[in-house]
């Protein structure tokens, strides 16, 4: 599963555009914390620490522990992130409530290893990915960094499916059928031209 992350955070008095501004001129991301039937906060964060929180590629699917004021720690699994248009800045955070034994919905990438040990890809074949994360119900404990599939051994022509994929216990995918595409092993577009000038020779 991802690594627990950890954010001090200060609640925020005053909320509104206005107030969002002078807190990001302070170098501060506002952000609110919602869910498990309470009543929201709303907290700000130092920028600094959360875009290195967001430099680990699993910021968006990792329990993040918010400690408020330097007292209460909050729980929470990030569930979306504002960015500036421009800047790229992060200008809001919002944070969802979790217990360890409550589901939550969560995107993972998925990712492709031993591309070396597949005779299609040594041939020059191409891997064309259909599917580049899965959504998943999965109690916080369980979130995976990723889903990994092993292409070891596959040729040209080959296809991996929902079903040939193994998700962690406590995880369920909620997005694809079992026979559903996930990627595919086709063969080099010049192999492809070559083929088509023989078949009319």
């Amino acid at each position: 599963m991802s690594e627990t992350l950890h954010l001090s955070a200060e609640a925020r008095e005053k909320v509104g555009k206005g107030a969002s501004r002078v807190l990001r001129r302070a170098g501060r991301t506002p952000a609110v914390v919602y869910g498990d039937n309470q009543t929201p906060v709303a907290i700000h964060l130092e920028e600094k620490a959360l875009r290195k929180a967001l430099g680990t590629g699993h910021f968006l699917n990792s329990i993040v522990e918010l400690t408020i004021d330097g007292g209460a720690v909050i729980r929470t699994l990030p569930k979306d992130v504002a960015f500036h248009p421009v800047s790229d800045r992060p200008e809001h955070v919002d944070f969802l409530r979790v217990s360890a034994t409550h589901a939550v919905h969560v995107k993972v990438p998925v990712l492709f290893i031993n591309e070396d040990a597949s005779p299609g890809l040594k041939k020059g074949g191409v891997l064309n990915i259909v599917a580049h994360e899965l959504e998943l119900i999965a109690i916080p404990e369980a979130i995976p960094d990723n889903i990994t599939i092993d292409v070891t051994g596959l040729d040209i022509g080959a296809s991996i499916h929902m079903h040939d994929i193994v998700v962690p216990a406590g995880c369920k995918v909620v997005t694809h059928e079992a026979d559903a595409t996930i990627a595919t092993i086709v063969a080099p577009s010049a192999l492809k031209s070559s083929e088509g000038d023989a078949g009319k020779a």
